[in-house]
């Protein structure tokens, strides 16, 4: 018997009793007639005591040859510790050893197993598994097993059956790349892996599994940005004879639940807002509803007078940032040099001082009074001690670079605090976007998703105007869940295919299967993803998925642990008929 407790176990009621511990040494510290080790497990810590007066012939001495991370085993008994720890739970007990096994021995780690490493990211995510021994990465897995569990249970009692489904399927053109792999067996000929099981679990309601999920691996070979992952997981459902409300019910419900099992938080308002609101009130469909900085459309209240820039633009829009009319010319300076950033790409920026007085002062005085100022405050609920912020230009570009604005001020506010949630439902998105390089139109989440009924009429002469009977959740800013009800209709998916430029033929080699299902009576439906690993680094109060994922790939796609991807032989090239032009 390696242990009989953990290394977290053991308390002042264990005074006296024989124990086994088994775990890796933290810290040693030798004072020669005496020594203290420090053993880990996943549970915690333990101090263990070795002396001269107590502790058998060669025990001691074993202990002192001992390193950081060596594994060992110790026997001995449950003593009151003298010198308490209040800052573990095992604090008022130690072990005194009787008898130590070095299970094996460690070289020295090339950084630090304590919560405050002097480790830097690459360096630790060579030596992941070293990096999971840590308290913060290792609390952060098992976190996100208890998130799982949670969803589990929840879609479990409201009867979803879990269903798995195949990683090679066949490649399709929507969406982002698809990593591919080779088949031996058929020459020539690939499968993919899936960037979602969409088709599948489609077919599982025309199979009758009127509720479908499955916390699932998806991959997208995309290029990569901050805190994306080539793989990542998705909580994947799907519902049979439902609308868009039944669906928005349920996993409201799911998120309610999650909020209170895993952070004790009562959560009943999902307020619900369309895409079009969204941009016009935040510049982006996931917005941070936490704080205000809701955006005043500015065109009436500032294009009447001779200041060219607002003129000359599509959009005038701002927003008064909370107590900022105290900042300096200097520190506003900063401010527009932040906005003119390449991340950003606005061309400046102009604002005006709400002063405590009443009064205004602007960059742009020598084009505007006070009573325009006072109009541009009640555009956009500027009060006494803010500081609107005001940008101009292209519609769309400058209602994304103010709402980079707005996100950066909150930040710097701390507006945006980890233990408060606000969840919210954007609806009502544009089914097909306009693609300027190809010169026609692609599904803005896929070709599966139906339109409003009342719009259909619409595709022939306006599928712009088109809108989609999706729906996304957002919480903090984050897109966690997006959906659509789908359309079962094969004639309405032909019609969708012919929208979206595929001929018959092409419609047919692409999805025939799917087409040929919805012949055989494919019941109305619909479902959602949650990005799993996204919601669990917000319900952890983090910003980044990393480190709720055991083995990441860093910001290049890479995983510098197994240094993987990596060439392979000729031998199996050949087996796979793949001949490399290098």
């Amino acid at each position: 018997m390696y242990r009989s407790h953990t290394c977290g176990e053991l308390r002042k009621e264990h005074i006296n009793k024989e124990v086994t511990l088994s775990g890796w040494v933290q810290k040693v510290r030798d004072k020669g007639f005496m020594v203290w080790v420090d053993v880990r497990d996943r549970y915690g810590i333990t101090q263990l005591i070795f002396d001269e007066e107590r502790t058998p012939n060669g025990v001691l001495e074993t202990a002192q040859r001992l390193g950081r991370e060596f594994v060992i085993q110790v026997d001995g008994t449950v003593i009151e510790r003298e010198s308490k720890n209040a800052n573990i739970p095992t604090g008022t007990i130690e072990v005194l050893v009787k008898n130590i096994t070095v299970l094996n021995e460690s070289k020295t780690p090339p950084f630090t197993i304590e919560n405050e490493t002097d480790g830097g990211d690459d360096l630790r995510m060579k030596y992941r598994y070293l990096d999971i021994r840590r308290n913060p990465v290792k609390n952060s897995l098992i976190f996100r097993h208890k998130v799982g569990i949670e969803v589990r249970n929840y879609l479990s009692n409201e009867g979803f059956i879990e269903v798995e489904t195949p990683y090679l399927i066949k490649s399709t053109p929507e969406g982002a790349r698809d990593f591919v792999v080779p088949s031996r067996m058929n020459e020539g000929q690939f499968y993919a892996l899936p960037q979602s099981p969409q088709t599948f679990k489609q077919l599982l309601m025309v199979g009758g599994m009127d509720k479908y999920f499955q916390i699932v691996k998806c991959f997208r070979d995309e290029d990569l940005r901050a805190d994306r992952q080539p793989e990542f997981t998705q909580i994947d459902c799907e519902m049979a004879f439902v609308e868009q409300e039944d669906i928005l019910n349920v996993f409201e419900g799911l998120t309610r639940h999650l909020l209170k099992e895993i952070k004790g938080i009562d959560i009943t308002n999902f307020p619900r807002i369309t895409y079009d609101e969204a941009m016009r009130k935040y510049g982006n469909d996931k917005p941070d509803i936490r704080f205000g900085m809701e955006f005043g459309e500015l065109n009436e209240v500032a294009q009447h007078k001779d200041f060219k820039v607002f003129n000359d633009a599509e959009l005038v829009v701002g927003i008064a940032v909370p107590g900022a009319a105290s900042y300096t010319r200097k520190e506003i300076d900063k401010l527009i040099d932040w906005v003119k950033r390449p991340q950003v790409g606005a061309l400046g920026m102009v604002y005006v001082k709400c002063n405590e007085d009443g009064s205004f002062k602007s960059s742009v005085d020598k084009f505007y009074n006070e009573d325009d100022l006072k109009k541009w405050a009640e555009a956009t609920n500027a009060k006494a001690g803010d500081l609107i912020c005001v940008l101009s230009g292209v519609a769309n570009k400058t209602r994304a670079q103010l709402s980079a604005l707005r996100m950066e001020m909150a930040e710097r506010l701390g507006l945006r605090k980890a233990d408060e949630f606000a969840p919210l439902w954007v609806l009502d998105f544009p089914l097909l976007e306009w693609d300027e390089e190809t010169a026609c139109y692609h599904a803005m989440h896929h070709p599966f998703t139906s339109p409003k009924p009342e719009d259909v009429k619409l595709l022939d002469t306006e599928p712009g105007n088109v809108r989609a009977n999706a729906y996304d959740l957002v919480l903090n800013g984050n897109e966690i869940g997006g959906g659509s009800i789908r359309i079962h209709d094969k004639d309405l998916q032909a019609l969708m295919f012919k929208h979206l430029g595929f001929t018959e033929e092409e419609a047919k080699a692409q999805f025939g299967f799917l087409m040929d299902a919805f012949q055989y009576g494919a019941p109305p439906h619909g479902g959602l993803a949650f990005g799993f690993d996204r919601l669990v680094a917000i319900l952890g109060g983090q910003e980044t998925i990393r480190d709720f994922i055991a083995f990441p790939k860093n910001n290049s796609g890479r995983d510098v642990m197994i240094d993987a991807p990596a060439k392979i032989d000729e031998e199996q090239l050949k087996e796979l008929h793949i001949k490399l032009n290098l």
